[in-house]
């Protein structure tokens, strides 16, 4: 599936998603990844849902989002909202989805120039 969204210069895009990786701009990942408006796009550790501490989304903090988009892999599927309490005890806004789904919503939010950050998970393939 291949995404063609509208761009603010200087943001990131991700720019398609296959299921096995993920591309912003041209770059192909095949990890999980933390992609914010602008800057530069990191690895993130957990591969699954099942992998998720709260460390994980304590570190999205250093990232100042106004908003997280969390796509939780090929299914949605709820996480523990203890796992995103440091997120929420900043009014950090987060919004659980399908990776596939958190793509495009990240892609909209960032062309209205919202300050969001994709939080994608993507099981590595052997």
């Amino acid at each position: 599936m291949k995404f063609q969204p509208d761009q603010l210069p200087g943001t990131n895009v991700i720019t398609r998603h296959d299921g096995a990786a993920l591309w912003v701009g041209k770059q192909r990942y095949t990890h999980s990844l933390l992609v914010p408006w602008q800057g530069p796009v990191l690895a993130w550790a957990p591969a699954r849902a099942e992998d998720l501490a709260e460390a994980h989304f304590e570190a999205l903090l250093a990232l100042q989002p106004e908003l997280v988009i969390f796509g939780c892999g090929p299914r949605h599927r709820f996480v523990a909202p203890g796992l995103m309490r440091a997120l929420i005890a900043r009014r950090i806004g987060v919004e659980t989805m399908d990776t596939a789904a958190a793509c495009r919503t990240y892609n909209v939010l960032v062309a209205e120039g919202r300050s969001a950050v994709a939080a994608l998970l993507l099981a590595p393939t052997d």
